[in-house]
């Protein structure tokens, strides 16, 4: 399989606009008691179910290789998540998108320190234009920023994420991508299960599991099998720094999901914000050395 880049990022921006909508079936399942570990337990299990159905020939011929690499994922993927979940229970939800959003800084970072790798020199203005626009997105310009213990929390989380997009885009290349979309599915799951046995169990009473349950098979069908496969297929073909930007449109897309249904005004700090990872994306996606080269 062979996908020209613009078609790879077109991908990861489908997922992005995926988790966006899934930003209204996550506050659902939570606003029914139920905690992230269940979620991810749920939603995991649906994924890697849906994975085997669709792809099981790939996956019954796994390697060794693939199954490492999956774990790997799959378990800085969890983490991930967790860590965010886990940070918004302590913080503002706009201090938790924006710091979530920080990981678009990171993930230069990483790939100079372990791949030695320089970012494109565009990336920089770039990434600055990206973190003001959620500024303005999350109201963080706007209410100010506050430090709470939960703010450490999401920072952790935004490392996960961080490390997870580079090691799609730089690690699974020599994998089976749906041989690894299984594999993201039973970690979810798995990981998902036990976190809630040992620190959840005291809370499934309080469940309305009629109210709960239904948002999170939607997402665990969208959300995870959906856009996560469309992830890892988008990553292999494009680089990880421009990945970032593109997936960072998720809290965009939530946004406008939020406006269109009625939970959030319209406000121009929304528009601006927009307006302004918009443009980061772009100039990623542009091409600068063809325009010096005209005279």
């Amino acid at each position: 399989m062979q996908i020209s880049k613009g078609h790879a990022n077109f991908m990861l921006l489908i997922a992005a606009m995926i988790w966006g909508a899934g930003y209204i079936f996550s506050k659902l399942a939570t606003n029914a008691n139920m905690q992230a570990g269940m979620i991810n337990a749920i939603r995991g299990f649906i994924y890697a179910g849906l994975a085997f159905i669709f792809f099981h020939k790939a996956i019954l011929k796994m390697t060794r290789l693939d199954l490492r690499t999956g774990l790997t994922a799959g378990f800085i993927n969890f983490l991930g998540y967790q860590f965010q979940t886990w940070g918004l229970r302590f913080t503002t939800p706009s201090n938790n998108a924006f710091l979530t959003a920080i990981y678009v800084v990171i993930i230069p970072v990483i790939i100079w320190v372990i791949y030695k790798r320089r970012p494109e020199a565009k990336s920089y203005p770039a990434i600055i234009i990206a973190i003001i626009g959620m500024g303005f997105l999350t109201n963080v310009v706007q209410n100010g920023f506050t430090l709470h213990i939960g703010d450490l929390l999401t920072l952790i989380s935004a490392f996960f994420y961080a490390l997870q997009i580079v090691y799609f885009g730089m690690r699974t290349t020599s994998t089976s991508p749906f041989a690894l979309s299984f594999m993201l599915g039973i970690t979810q799951g798995g990981f998902g299960l036990v976190w809630s046995l040992i620190f959840e169990h005291a809370s499934y009473s309080a469940i309305n599991w009629q109210a709960g349950l239904w948002p999170v098979v939607v997402l665990g069908i969208l959300s995870s099998f959906g856009a996560q496969t469309l992830q890892i297929l988008g990553q292999r073909f494009t680089d990880p720094t421009p990945a970032g930007l593109i997936l960072m449109t998720e809290s965009m897309f939530g946004s406008i999901f939020s406006v269109v249904l009625g939970f959030e005004p319209f406000t121009t700090h929304l528009l601006l914000g927009g307006v302004l990872i918009i443009i980061a994306i772009l100039i990623m996606q542009l091409d600068f050395s063809r325009f010096q080269s005209v005279k």
